[in-house]
C-alpha cells in the first residue's frame, strides 16, 4: 500500500468520525437534552460547548489538512476534482464554524442556571439550525472523500 492510500485511509476516517460526533450531536444528543425537564439540558449544553468547544477546531483543521495533502497528492489523478471538492466543502465548514456557530458556542459554554439569558433557547435553537447546515455540508465532504478513496 503506497503513502497516498495511507493518507486516504487516515482522512476518511477522521472525516468520518468527526461526522459520527457532529451528526450524533445533531440527531440524538441536543434533541434529548431539549426533553429534560426544568431544562436540565441546559448544564449539559454549558459542558458539551466547553468540552466539544475545545476539541472540534483540531478535529476541524486536521481534516482540512488532511484533505489539503490528499489532494496535492493526487493532483492529476482521477479523484482529485472529488478530494478537491471535499476539501472546499470542508474548508466552507471551518468558516462556517467561525463565523456562525462559534460565537454563540462561547456563550453558551460560560453559561450557568445564574447566569443564563432570557432568550437562552432562542439561541441554542440558532446553533442547532447553523449546525444542521454545517452536518450537511461536512456529510457531502465524506461522501465525496469516500467515493475518492474508492
Amino acid at each position: 500500500m503506497d503513502m497516498q492510500h495511507i493518507l486516504a485511509i487516515v482522512a476518511v476516517v477522521v472525516v468520518g468520525l468527526m461526522v459520527g460526533v457532529e451528526f450524533a450531536v445533531a440527531a440524538f444528543v441536543n434533541p434529548i437534552l431539549d426533553r429534560l425537564p426544568n431544562d436540565g439540558g441546559l448544564a449539559a449544553r454549558s459542558d458539551g460547548a466547553r468540552v466539544l468547544g475545545k476539541v472540534m477546531p483540531f478535529w476541524y483543521i486536521g481534516s482540512v489538512v488532511l484533505g489539503a495533502v490528499w489532494a496535492a497528492s493526487a493532483w492529476g489523478d482521477a479523484e482529485a476534482g472529488l478530494v478537491v471538492t471535499a476539501t472546499a466543502l470542508l474548508v466552507l465548514s471551518v468558516l462556517m464554524s467561525i463565523a456562525l456557530l462559534v460565537p454563540i458556542n462561547s456563550r453558551v459554554a460560560e453559561w450557568t442556571r445564574e447566569s443564563v439569558p432570557a432568550d437562552w433557547k432562542r439561541q441554542v435553537g440558532r446553533w442547532d439550525r447553523f449546525h444542521y447546515v454545517r452536518v450537511a455540508v461536512i456529510v457531502a465532504a465524506f461522501v465525496l472523500l469516500v467515493v475518492g478513496l474508492a
